[in-house]
């Protein structure tokens, strides 16, 4: 019987490093001969690039400037999701028209958080959002669907209420501020309290919105310096 003879296996052939072998070659000969790496060359925009470089500058400046208008002409507040001046306004309009056709009545309460400065100096800005966030969740908590919560700015807010008598909006706003002045929050474990004061306007026939957003505003800061004397 013939012997059969093994074929060796052949070796599989040693893949290619793509991208940088050459470069990686060229170190390793250089190391070997004791002489300094090559100078890595980075790569450089060519000169007719530039142009198209500045133009996409000044086109994402324009859009970020189209941007922040939108955002002041919104009608809604975009870190809380609730109604902001502007849009607030509009619905204070809205109901006093309603008011005046339809001999309905309804309340503003204008309410200022208490201490939010303090919170945002010593535990920065991303603290009092939060603080502002769990304020509007509360105050939502304690109105109907059909009444109006907005941000006037900062940290004050309007709440548009429907059906009241002037008893009930003032029970109503010392409820709001009792419901504030529980909340409680622990930065950097510290545990930190906010506040608020509110201050009550009645919306009748004839009322303007204008002043009957003064009128309110004006009551809140009445009501807020009884608070700090108070305390």
């Amino acid at each position: 019987m013939k012997k059969k003879t093994k074929v060796p296996a052949s070796k599989p052939a040693k893949r290619r490093k793509s991208g940088g072998g050459a470069a990686k070659v060229a170190l390793e000969r250089g190391r070997r001969k004791g002489s300094a790496a090559p100078a890595v060359r980075l790569p450089v925009a060519p000169d007719d690039a530039k142009p198209a470089i500045r133009r996409l500058r000044a086109q994402l400046a324009k859009a970020l400037a189209q941007i922040d208008e939108l955002q002041a002409s919104a009608d809604i507040d975009f870190l809380l999701d609730i109604p902001n001046r502007r849009g607030f306004e509009r619905e204070l309009n809205r109901a006093i028209a309603y008011i005046k056709r339809y001999r309905a009545s309804g309340a503003l309460i204008v309410l200022d958080v208490d201490r939010l400065k303090p919170i945002n100096d010593a535990f920065g800005h991303a603290a009092g959002d939060q603080v502002l966030k769990a304020i509007v969740a509360t105050l939502l908590a304690q109105v109907r669907s059909s009444d109006v919560i907005g941000r006037l700015g900062g940290d004050e807010f309007a709440l548009l209420l429907w059906n009241l008598s002037e008893t009930d909006a003032h029970a109503k706003a010392a409820s709001l501020e009792e419901a504030v002045d529980r909340l409680t929050f622990v930065f950097r474990g510290r545990p930190v309290s906010a506040g608020a004061s509110a201050g009550v306007a009645i919306l009748g026939p004839h009322t303007e919105a204008g002043k009957a957003l003064e009128e309110a505003d004006c009551a809140m800061y009445v009501r807020k310096a009884q608070r700090r004397h108070e305390a």
